[in-house]
């Protein structure tokens, strides 16, 4: 199972687009689980390396270049998340779902 750390500002939305995203891969055949953070535990997530891909929300883009910078040392990829794909309606999990795919397959 390949697993997705979605980084927001204070973790209540990320936690119901991840629980959407998680279930909208799964019901398609991708075994892949999205779990959500607040931001100030964002380094020190990254630096455990437990996850394949981090994405950041598009509240907390600001901080992008660290988590970016502490994702590279692991070797793993950090995305911003388009506004788009960013909500919890089917159009914006399709969209996050997509750019989970196009990341990590």
């Amino acid at each position: 199972m390949k697993k997705v750390l979605i980084i927001c500002a204070a973790g209540m939305s990320s936690s119901l687009i991840a629980k959407k995203g998680t279930q909208y891969l799964q019901d398609n055949g991708h075994a892949i689980d999205i779990d959500a953070i607040h931001a100030s535990d964002g380094v020190s997530s990254i630096q455990k390396d437990q996850f394949d891909l981090y994405l950041i929300s598009p509240q907390t883009k600001m901080y992008y270049k660290n988590l970016k910078a502490a994702a590279d040392k692991t070797g793993k990829p950090c995305e911003n998340i388009p506004p788009q794909a960013y909500v919890p309606i089917p159009m914006g999990t399709e969209k996050l779902a997509k750019l989970i795919l196009d990341v990590i397959g």
